[in-house]
């Protein structure tokens, strides 16, 4: 298959969209042309094509190969695909930095079913409404629907579709406005015009259509990736078709892969298991099992036998089927529950034995899928009847205490949706349940009972150590005030773990047994006598993408072994999985590690094929496909040596082998010998090829990195793992999984209908590439979701522009200083060395917005901060320091603003080569001593604008004040060269407890304080404690002596402080001695000055701190 153009429409962002609009956008188009030459450059220089060396490979050069989840391709990317990519794309970037060869290669997901099923629609939609969809007539819409896409309301042949409209609902210039009911509606919205549509009925059209728009969005989005190594998943490429059936080959060779009946989430209307990426709705659920008793009709109310008439022969066996999932309890059941307003059926379970079974229709529809009832997907209804009509029946309880029978009672809150809807009732051992039973017996008139039905007495089952009826004592702990009471929720839990965990039966056949191990007994008691059966469904609603509500079904199926022993499967597997997340693998968040574990506890065995959709054919069923996350797990290996096979992405074109390479050559066995499987093979393979493949492949595995969206823990990723495991040594398992939250876009859910919605293409459009890149690095770290503001992308347009507008003018500039380096170049200086070292931490920890303040941010602050003290001292910038500074930026910024790094490194520091291979900078150390001083300016500037801003807001409330603020001020500053003695002898004591324990326990270090001095002291310790806990160095808090001169520090920022305050004519310099009534005078730095007399204030100051007072001149 040939990859084919089409025209697709630019996606520029509708002016009734709600997203931001821009004005003047002259400075971003300035900065768009530029990001086009360096895409340029890097491609026709192929600076991202990266190959294992050929030379010195037993010490070869350090590498970093990172990958993410491949894009589906039924449609173009979105912010959210970009914030992904973003993650691997600066990883990779700062990797090129640390002078490691980074490989970021990227595929094409298309197996599955979604591209399948929207062709299929499509191919519908052409029948019903022509090739053009020229019979579509617009209906009218209810009021008050959201609705998508505009269009034309005119008729016949000549009608056609606005193609230049995508805009919400809430557009007031569209007078209708359709749904995206059809698939030809959603291709619109995609940008796909009219007239080429009807291609997408043809499912190998979307492989050729989507996969260029994907690399074109990535390539304008400035991504560092080798796009040799590419691929569409499916047969479509003979070579990937290859290495899945290997994968598939060895799994089952190896007996992870088994054939049985399971229970497996399943679409009727496909006729085939719908796994996660099948699934419109509900990815992660799996099938509840539940054990279903069967509950003998002993006697029908009054109106259940009205309603149910002569539908049932006169001798028929109804039984009422309660879903549990505790069947240990069953020996206390007093009653059976139905909800009273809940639809009820009929159905015939078994024409020979007149059996029926009494239950609600999504549970029927279940069961017809798990040969409970006869014919399959088949469950003939015989009667319908309402909750109410069946209060007060009598049915037969299995294995209660209460042989004569129960009733069946009201429970308001019993749902349709979770098990069969009818429960039954266990007050010793169900908070819900015993809190029902009360409500019942209160008001058994208001209910329509008789009380004595509620009343029955309920028996101890199991012993816990909160006695031997758990309901009621959980009931009465927590307050519960009724059956509706918010709390039972919580209490259902503390009474099912308190049992199953710490409970031993007391009644029954296997009393004196754990809980956890009476359970699967009693379960067994009562499957072999024919009372109950097992039963499962879908554990939450999922559709399919064909739009079918699913059940869980029982077949026959391929399957993977995964999960625990006790949940059927591998268990020897499932451990070594369990242990490599444990000390092998860098998950980033303590919250992945612990989704991660969460996931290999119940995760179970999984289906690993369907019948429709593209894919590769199972390789000793071709009646079957590999399902789309099954062929999803180690294609990473693929990527290592696919250049070498194909040159384009669907297999068609020869790859970089010295011989041409067919599909028929890549057997098992050559796999094996590729990936260090085995160690010869026969092949007719050129051998120098051979041994390139697998060089590429040892030298790149294992994988450093891989960044996905946090959802994909419960399945692709933890698949990954299991099947690395696997197949691979234990020197090629994944090293790192990094995953992120979901992406809003300007603080609320992206969405379509909404007009909140944004894709990459229209980002760049929008923004460029490095504003959109600045923006999602500033959207978000963490695992939790983030947030991309438009705002952040349109502001980043700015400070790139005006910065590099900067630097072209200072660099330039003739009146810089040159010569030895004032007092405020050095702190500049360090305070820039200072800041590459965070970011390049930051970096290190893939904490990209971190790197973004430090090394962007906060690094344009410095240099403000280095301005203004310059500008207030009348001396000009250094000329050394500002060229070390445009370079510096220039490479903090290179991960993730590389277009704007590239230009400011080649046109304005006049640098020959790419900055994408330039290495991280190495600056020394930073200096204690200036860091002190440097924080120590910045604070104390601070504090002297809030203490005039203190005394003005005095003046503002008539209050006196030290100074007439329309006259010139004085600042008087006083330092201190000691701590006070109490202040001394309470810093070594906490400094020693701090040394010893690593942590500040105020509670002990207040027995050591005299009672005499515990009002000053506490308060002294605690500022102390929090500045410690605030992360502020153990240093620095702690320290006898300032590693600096405060009084020449102080001298030098005179100037920057008189430029700050108003009217401040005059500062001076006073020490301060503790116990002394004058300070000595030291503004110009002489030993020996003038005595001043000390206010108050001036007891204040301690080292490090100065006190300020402030007065007329």
């Amino acid at each position: 298959m040939a990859s084919i153009e089409v025209p697709l429409r630019p996606q520029v962002v509708d002016s009734e969209q709600n997203t931001l609009q821009l004005e003047n956008t002259e400075k971003r188009d300035s900065l768009i042309v530029s990001e086009k030459k360096y895409q340029k450059l890097w491609a026709e220089e192929a600076l991202f094509n990266q190959d294992a060396p050929t030379t010195d490979i037993r010490n070869p050069p350090p590498k970093f190969f990172g990958t993410m989840a491949y894009p589906y391709m039924n449609g173009t990317l979105h912010v959210g695909h970009a914030f992904t990519a973003s993650k691997i794309e600066f990883a990779t970037g700062f990797a090129r930095m640390q002078g490691k060869q980074a490989l970021y290669p990227q595929g094409f997901h298309c197996s599955g079913m979604p591209i399948k099923a929207c062709a299929d629609k499509l191919a519908r939609e052409i029948e019903m409404f022509g090739k053009h969809f020229e019979r579509y007539v617009e209906l009218d819409i209810e009021p008050g629907v959201e609705q998508d896409i505009p269009i034309s309301a005119t008729k016949g042949s000549d009608a056609k579709t606005d193609l230049s409209k995508f805009s919400s609902s809430k557009s007031k210039a569209a007078a209708k406005t359709i749904q995206t009911k059809y698939q030809f509606q959603i291709m619109l919205a995609l940008g796909v015009p009219a007239t080429e549509i009807h291609k997408f009925a043809d499912s190998a059209h979307w492989l050729a259509f989507f996969p260029p728009l994907c690399r074109e969005d990535l390539t304008a989005f400035g991504a560092r990736i080798d796009w040799r190594r590419s691929m569409v998943t499916t047969d479509a490429n003979p070579y990937y078709d290859s290495f899945i059936r290997w994968q598939m080959n060895c799994l089952k060779d190896l007996g992870k892969i088994k054939f049985g009946k399971r229970y497996t989430i399943y679409s009727p209307k496909d006729g085939q298991p719908c796994l996660d990426h099948d699934r419109s709705s509900g990815e992660g659920v799996t099938p509840q099992e539940y054990l279903c008793l069967k509950m003998r009709t002993l006697e029908w109310s009054e109106r259940a036998k009205q309603v149910i008439g002569d539908a049932l022969p006169a001798n028929a066996k109804v039984y009422f089927v309660p879903a549990t999932l505790r069947p240990e309890t069953m020996y206390g059941q007093t009653c059976c529950f139905v909800g009273p307003k809940v639809k009820y059926s009929i159905f015939e379970a078994s024409a020979d034995r007149k059996e029926y079974f009494l239950l609600s229709s999504r549970a029927a529809r279940n069961m017809a899928y798990q040969s409970i009832f006869p014919e399959w997907g088949v469950y003939p209804k015989m009667v319908d009847l309402l909750g109410s009509d069946l209060v007060g029946s009598l049915v037969d309880a299995p294995l209660s205490v209460h042989n004569d029978g129960v009733r069946i009672l009201p429970m308001e809150t019993v749902k349709p949706t979770k098990g069969t809807g009818i429960v039954t009732c266990v007050p010793s051992n169900s908070p819900d349940d015993y809190a029902t039973v009360l409500d019942l017996v209160k008001k058994a008139e208001y209910y329509g009972i008789k009380e004595e039905w509620a009343e029955k007495e309920i028996i101890p089952i199991i012993q816990t150590p909160m006695g031997n009826l758990t309901a009621k004592a959980i009931y009465e702990k927590l307050k519960i005030n009724s059956s509706k009471d918010p709390k039972l929720t919580e209490a259902k839990e503390i009474a099912y773990k308190t049992d199953f965990y710490q409970g031993t039966m007391i009644y029954g056949l296997f009393s004196g047994k754990p809980v956890q191990e009476a359970k699967a007994l009693v379960a067994k008691q009562l499957l072999d006598s024919g009372r109950a059966f097992k039963y499962a469904e879908p554990d939450g609603q999922v559709i399919s993408r064909s739009g079918d509500e699913c059940v869980a079904a029982y077949l026959d199926q391929w399957y993977f072994c995964y999960g625990t022993a006790e949940n059927g499967g591998d268990g020897e597997w499932c451990q070594t999985v369990l242990d490599h997340v444990d000390s092998g693998l860098n998950s980033y968040y303590p919250e992945a590690t612990h989704a991660f574990k969460s996931t290999i506890g119940w995760l179970a065995q999984w289906a690993c094929t369907r019948s429709y959709g593209l894919g590769t054919k199972l390789p000793w069923d071709p009646s079957q496909l590999v399902e789309s996350l099954s062929d999803s797990t180690i294609y990473m290996a693929y990527y290592t040596v696919c250049h070498y096979l194909h040159g384009d992405i669907f297999g068609k074109t020869p790859g970089k082998s010295s011989k041409p390479i067919s599909p028929e050559q890549m057997t098992d066995d050559v796999w094996d010998y590729l990936f260090y499987r085995r160690e010869t093979v026969d092949t007719d393979i050129a051998a120098e090829d051979l041994a390139s493949m697998r060089r590429e492949f040892s030298y790149w595995y294992p994988l450093d990195i891989r960044v996905s969206g946090k959802d994909l823990i419960n399945n692709h990723l933890t698949f990954a793992l299991y099947h690395h495991v696997a197949l691979f040594s234990k020197d090629y398992w994944p090293q790192g999984f990094r995953v992120n939250g979901h992406l809003m876009l300007n603080g609320k859910k992206m969405s379509k209908s909404t007009g909140n919605f944004l894709t990459l293409r229209q980002a760049i459009q929008k923004f460029g590439a490095d504003a959109t890149r600045l923006a999602l690095a500033d959207s978000g770290d963490g695992i939790e979701d983030a947030n991309l503001e438009e705002s952040s992308a349109n502001a980043a347009i700015l400070r790139l522009y005006e910065l590099k507008k900067w630097a072209k003018d200072n660099l330039e500039d003739p009146s810089l200083r040159d010569g030895e380096l004032s007092f405020f170049d050095k702190l500049f200086e360090n305070d820039m060395n200072t800041l590459v070292l965070e970011t390049r931490q930051n970096y290190e920890n893939t904490m990209y917005k971190l790197a973004l303040k430090t090394g962007f941010f906060d690094l344009q602050s410095s240099r403000d901060w280095y301005r203004e003290n310059c500008r207030a001292a009348g001396i000009g910038l250094h000329t050394k320091l500002i060229r070390r500074f445009v370079e510096l930026q220039t490479l903090l910024l290179t991960p993730i603003a590389p277009h704007w790094a590239d230009s400011v490194w080649q046109e304005l520091l006049r640098e020959n080569a790419s900055i994408q291979n330039a290495r991280y900078p190495a600056v020394p150390k930073p200096d204690p001593v200036l860091t002190g001083a440097c924080e120590y300016v910045k604070s104390t500037a601070s504090t002297i604008s809030q203490t005039e801003a203190a005394q003005t807001k005095r003046l503002q409330k008539s209050k006196q004040t030290s100074f007439d603020p329309t006259k010139g001020k004085k600042l008087t500053i006083f330092v201190a060269d000691a701590f006070p003695a109490w202040q001394q002898q309470y810093r070594n004591t906490l400094r020693e407890q701090f040394k010893s324990t690593g942590a500040v326990d105020t509670k002990a270090l207040a027995g050591q304080i005299k009672k005499s001095d515990l009002k000053k002291a506490m308060p002294f310790i605690q500022t102390l404690k929090k500045r410690l806990d605030h992360g502020e160095k153990p240093e620095q808090v702690l320290q006898e002596r300032l590693p600096f001169d405060e009084a020449q520090t102080l001298r030098e920022t005179i100037p920057g402080i008189k430029s700050t305050v108003k009217r401040l004519e005059l500062v001076e310099i006073v020490r301060y001695i503790e116990g002394e009534d004058t300070g000595e005078l030291i503004t110009n730095g002489n030993e020996g000055g003038e005595r001043v007399p000390l206010p108050p204030v001036a007891a204040n100051a301690v080292p490090g701190i100065p006190a300020f007072w402030l007065s007329d001149v």
